[in-house]
């Protein structure tokens, strides 16, 4: 399944990088309202005050029909605004919340998220993922 992210200051850029996901796409200003034509899962980070950036919020205008799940990355100094983002498009979309973590993650986040990016892909379809 593909996996779609958004990093703002490069944080979450790392964070993919160092999961070693091949089948990725990065969101910019630049192609944040392309049509595109597979399933994926959305990786972002948190602005503001618990905002969607709004490139992610216009790429999910158009596909939002095609989102399976979401990861957030974020600062715990935001206390209950931490990753943020992630639980607003968890709700407003109905999909699970896969995790939450914080920057560029940890190795152990890096491992959670490519565990459950692989359990997604098994999983999918016969039985509902666990929202974090």
């Amino acid at each position: 399944m593909k996996v779609v992210y958004f990093s703002f200051s490069g944080n979450v850029r790392r964070f993919i990088k160092k999961a070693e996901i091949t089948n990725t796409m990065e969101i910019t200003q630049n192609n944040c309202t392309e049509k595109i034509e597979e399933p994926f899962i959305l990786v972002t980070g948190t602005i503001g005050f618990g905002e969607v950036p709004q490139p992610v919020q216009s790429f999910l205008d158009i596909n939002h029909d095609l989102l399976r799940g979401v990861a957030a990355s974020g600062n715990r100094n935001w206390g209950q605004n931490f990753a943020k983002a992630g639980r607003s498009i968890s709700e407003k979309y109905q999909v699970p919340l896969l995790m939450k973590f914080e920057v560029q993650g940890t190795q152990n986040d890096i491992s959670e998220f490519k565990d459950k990016v692989g359990q997604f892909n098994e999983d999918y379809g016969r039985e509902e993922i666990q929202s974090y």
